[in-house]
């Protein structure tokens, strides 16, 4: 029972990453991911779609802020798995 209740909880966001001149990279929330019961696959579930057609799924955390980190924005950890 408790593996279907995990199924129902998003296991990752989507954002979309719009660059910026001279400012940080804005991270677009534009959706949840949810992992299917037997973790062969994903729903992703959008609200808008991005204008570049990129999509980045990344793990949401405890603190989950709107947008990821300033370290992981400038690091490219987000776009670069």
């Amino acid at each position: 029972m408790a593996e279907r209740n995990q199924a129902k909880q998003p296991t990752h966001r989507a954002y979309t990453v719009i660059k910026r001149d001279g400012q940080d990279d804005f991270w677009l929330n534009l959706g949840l991911a949810f992992a299917h019961a037997d973790g062969k696959g994903f729903n992703v579930v959008l609200q808008a779609l991005p204008i570049d057609g990129k999509i980045v799924l990344r793990e949401p955390t405890e603190e989950e802020p709107e947008q990821p980190r300033q370290s992981e924005r400038r690091s490219g950890r987000a776009g670069g798995r």
